[in-house]
């Protein structure tokens, strides 16, 4: 690659590198208006309350209906860690008239998860670390709560998501499993255990053990904490081929390292700390015979956070379930940046 071409690349890797920290993974595509959906009384499996609950949604696509009115089209996208529902109105190639998940077809529901802004979350409620403590199991009955009581669908078409979404999806099967025809879960896992479970505690003890964070009660963000906690994570997103390719020098990998510790600016340290804990509880595997959908397991041969090995286990553990790999130089972020390599496997798949 010549030099000049490099530095522009390094430059928007960089920055597409702190996206995915923070927000949707694709270049824009089109524009969505969120919307929000009040859930009163929200009871947590921790047995605590809150009175209020935002949930903020998006939809792409255009319903079909049978005749007694009922939607019969819907699928509900599940979005990675940092995001939110704009991601569904960025999946660029992914999602949209005639592409991987049509919207000429189906009806996308794309929820931002508790405890990510937009939705009510430690920083958006204003309740700091008096915010309930959530897990997957929740953040799941509220889209579930969403789905058929505010947009009324009895049945959905599927449910999909990388990443943490993937944790979502299955989630959604194994609680409800006769609500959805398929999943898709992406680049993901049945538990949340091992390396995995260690890099994001690593993150929140990154941010916890900084004097400034004050067990959640700071008044400014515990600003070392959260950049030493980002730049720990950053290592792990991309495939150990991509770092020593495209950051060949010291200083091109050690800038951009430090530009996604500059990241963690734009994000609240207890809604990290609330995201990185809903997932240490994460844990499907003893539930997964539950599942009644069709399943189509994707993973990454690069990915460092969730290896094809993982893809493979899941893949096994769910009856008649299919599985597609595919190679990605981007590693973990592989499973939207490339997600289109999976174009064909998914369009045979949902036919």
């Amino acid at each position: 690659m010549r030099r000049g071409r490099l530095g522009r690349f390094s430059l928007v890797m960089a920055l597409f590198a702190l996206l995915m920290l923070l927000s949707p993974l694709f270049a824009q595509e089109r524009t969505v208006t969120p919307e929000y959906f009040h859930i009163k009384d929200f009871k947590f499996q921790s047995g605590e309350v809150l009175s209020d609950l935002v949930v903020e949604y998006a939809t792409l696509g255009n319903k079909k209906v049978d005749k007694a009115g009922n939607i019969t089209n819907a699928i509900v996208w599940c979005h990675v860690w940092g995001g939110s529902a704009a991601q569904i109105g960025e999946a660029k190639g992914v999602v949209g008239p005639g592409k991987m998940f049509d919207t000429t077809r189906y009806f996308i529901i794309a929820p931002t998860t508790i405890g990510s802004p937009g939705s009510s979350s430690p920083s958006t409620s204003k309740l700091g670390p008096k915010f309930p403590k959530y897990t997957m199991g929740d953040i799941v009955r509220a889209q579930y709560i969403l789905v058929t009581e505010h947009l009324k669908i009895k049945h959905l078409k599927g449910v999909a998501g990388p990443s943490m979404g993937g944790y979502q999806t299955l989630e959604w099967a194994v609680s409800y499993p006769g609500f959805m025809d398929f999943i898709i879960p992406i680049a993901t896992s049945y538990e949340h255990k091992g390396r995995v479970l260690g890099i994001f505690e690593l993150m929140s003890n990154a941010i916890k053990t900084d004097p400034d964070y004050q067990g959640g009660n700071y008044r400014e963000q515990p600003a070392t904490g959260m950049r030493n906690g980002f730049m720990g994570n950053f290592l792990w997103y991309f495939s150990d081929a991509f770092y020593k390719e495209k950051y060949p020098t010291t200083e091109t990998f050690l800038k951009t390292v430090d530009g996604a510790g500059r990241a963690a600016g734009k994000a609240d340290a207890n809604d990290v700390v609330w995201r990185n804990n809903s997932m240490r509880t994460y844990d499907t595997k003893g539930r997964i015979s539950k599942i009644k959908a069709r399943a189509l397991v994707i993973g990454i041969n690069q990915d460092e956070l969730f290896p094809p090995s993982d893809a493979l286990a899941l893949s096994k553990s769910i009856k008649g379930a299919r599985l597609f790999i595919y190679d990605s130089l981007f590693g973990h972020v592989g499973c939207t940046y490339d997600l289109i390599k999976a174009e064909q496997a998914v369009r045979d798949f949902i036919k």
